[in-house]
């Protein structure tokens, strides 16, 4: 079993540029919980591993995760990105900016994500990363597989909720949530998954079909 010393060497293993750490920065100051830095090298990791051309990212923060995405994607790859916060939209663009990534790259769209998502397009991306309100993770998920076609990736940020998950005795709404889509997504027949101890953990599952 890891030490807390060996996540620690793991959360640092792939650091963060000057960029993101600013992006980190303003993040903290404006309450939007940015990432840590193994669960953003995980998800360029992943857009990487399945050649990611099409992203929804729910949450889209101050650009954190977004730009940890991007650099993972192919050249001519978009990001849809889902926010309720204005201004936290326009800080990740200034981001994205900053880091070499066109418009043309980024779709923002302002607005809750159960109003947003059922507008996208069936099995038309190749990999989605959640991590916007936690009560409403399960109807992510449905909305997630439903998005992904064969061989995509949904990805859940914060599935140890700062490690109250483990602990059955803790049964805030929030918690509760995130352990019911452990559940789910152990669960379902049409998904592989996996859970990895990064940052506050990462819940990812592969589509089969």
């Amino acid at each position: 079993m890891a030490t807390p010393a060996s996540l620690e060497y793991a959360e640092e293993f792939v650091p963060e540029d000057d960029i993101l750490r600013s992006a980190r920065r303003r993040g903290i100051e404006v309450g939007a919980h940015p990432i840590l830095p193994g669960c953003g090298a995980a998800l360029c990791f992943l857009a990487t591993a399945v050649n990611a051309r099409s992203v929804v990212e729910v949450g889209t923060g101050c650009g954190v995760s977004g730009l940890w995405l991007l650099r993972g994607m192919r050249a001519d790859g978009t990001l849809t990105s889902v926010d309720v916060e204005p201004e936290h939209q326009r800080m990740a663009r200034q981001t994205f900016a900053t880091a070499g990534f066109s418009g043309s790259r980024i779709r923002l769209i302002g607005g809750r994500a159960l109003d947003v998502l059922p507008r996208l397009a069936d099995g038309g991306y190749d990999l989605v990363f959640c991590d916007a309100a936690k009560q409403e993770y399960t109807d992510y998920l449905i909305e997630s597989v439903r998005l992904l076609r064969v061989g995509g990736v949904v990805v859940f940020g914060g599935a140890f909720h700062a490690d109250q998950v483990a602990d059955p005795t803790q049964r805030d709404p929030d918690t509760v949530t995130i352990r019911e889509l452990g559940k789910l997504v152990r669960d379902d027949e049409r998904l592989r998954p996996l859970l990895l101890p990064l940052g506050d953990g990462l819940l990812a599952a592969v589509k089969l079909g």
